[in-house]
């Protein structure tokens, strides 16, 4: 399963968005994601991936950003 569908899954899960709704471009903003939803879904991720992302250092406005941050996270800590 790649990084996007394991969001994609997390999104729907979690946070009970449609499946189609969840497209790489979207921003958690697009998805009607509200502070805490964002909070929560970044706690999800640090669970579902086994990472932790430090808030200074990231900027996650699209789905993509994320992939692309929990991908050099994930790399990062097997390095």
């Amino acid at each position: 399963m790649t990084t996007m569908e394991r969001i994609r899954r997390l999104l729907v899960e979690k946070l009970d968005l449609r499946a189609e709704m969840i497209v790489p471009e979207a921003t958690l903003d697009s998805l009607g994601l509200d502070s805490l939803d964002k909070i929560e879904f970044m706690f999800a991720l640090e669970d579902e991936f086994n990472i932790k992302i430090e808030d200074r250092n990231v900027k996650i406005n699209t789905l993509m950003d994320g992939v692309e941050v929990i991908d050099k996270l994930i790399a990062a800590k097997h390095a």
